[in-house]
């Protein structure tokens, strides 16, 4: 399909394209579908929050390419950000829809939100956009308020699960593994002195959820092989660590995987960081731990 191909459009952050997204999602791949359309989603990064209150303590629960990658899998065909500015939050409603969603996108319908607001000052709302829609020949289709409810709910239910590290709890809600990406980074080598070598993960955004400190059964595909580890997240008491770290120790593997982007999957927590008395005791634990993670994956 060229850029011009008619699109049914869906707005929205989608943070966690979760069940009630998907459900949304769904919908518009089956209305493009059935009038042979492209089924297309513009979402707006940075989050406005970000840009307009300078809100660095904002926390999404995917990075950007995340949610494009997430989004494409669930049958959107083109995924549009754009960049949130000033510049653009000044848009008029009206220059918003003609220029963006009319020139550049061709969009024949919108499916969207009944407490969908857009343009300046967020001063235009579903009403003015049905208005729009009959001089730009578009349709407008409302998405329920129990559907909104749905969405705005679990995203809730989401983060406050992996705030308290209840990781299968926002599994259940995401209807898919909650996963970070990063990657493989030199740490300070301690988990190899006691026979658990770990991989030390970096995330570069900064936004992007980390759920609670403590320990989780974990998955990763390395080299098209599925492959289970624990992880820890903290800042490791036992040694006096100050600053916050993502560590996996995977189980059966000594691949050299440095400066590896891996995608890694969380699957149950088994407990919260401790502090222990001395490298013995941590020791001990972690092969406590271990045969814990090896139980739940059998």
């Amino acid at each position: 399909m060229n850029a011009k191909s008619a699109k049914v459009t869906t707005i929205g952050t989608f943070d966690g394209i979760h069940i009630g997204h998907q459900k949304i999602l769904k919908h518009v791949v089956a209305l493009a579908k059935e009038q042979d359309y492209e089924p297309v989603v513009l979402t707006l990064f940075p989050h406005p929050r970000m840009v307009l209150k300078k809100d660095d303590s904002i926390k999404l629960l995917n990075t950007i390419d995340e949610r494009i990658e997430l989004l494409k899998s669930f049958g959107i065909k083109k995924v549009i950000v754009k960049e949130f500015t000033k510049e653009f939050a000044s848009l008029s409603a009206q220059d918003y829809v003609k220029h963006i969603l009319v020139d550049e996108l061709n969009t024949k319908q919108i499916v969207i939100g009944y407490d969908h607001h857009f343009g300046k000052n967020r001063s235009a709302n579903i009403k003015d956009l049905k208005e729009f829609a009959q001089l730009y020949k578009f349709k407008v289709e409302e998405i329920s308020a129990q559907d909104i409810e749905d969405v705005t709910v679990s995203s809730t239910k989401i983060r406050n699960a992996l705030d308290v590290g209840e990781v299968d709890l926002a599994n259940s809600y995401l209807g898919y593994n909650f996963y970070i990406t990063g990657s493989v980074v030199k740490g300070k080598g301690l988990g190899r002195t006691i026979n658990f070598p770990t991989a030390n993960i970096h995330i570069k955004e900064s936004y992007k959820l980390i759920p609670s400190d403590g320990v989780y059964v974990v998955k990763s595909k390395i080299e098209n092989k599925t492959i289970y580890g624990m992880m820890n997240i903290g800042t490791n008491p036992t040694v006096n660590g100050k600053s916050r770290s993502v560590e996996v120790h995977f189980f059966d593997f000594n691949a050299d995987i440095y400066n590896t982007e891996l995608k890694i999957e969380f699957l149950k927590r088994l407990r919260s960081e401790q502090k222990f008395e001395n490298l013995e005791a941590l020791k001990m634990q972690l092969h406590k731990d271990k045969s814990a993670a090896l139980d739940y994956i059998k």
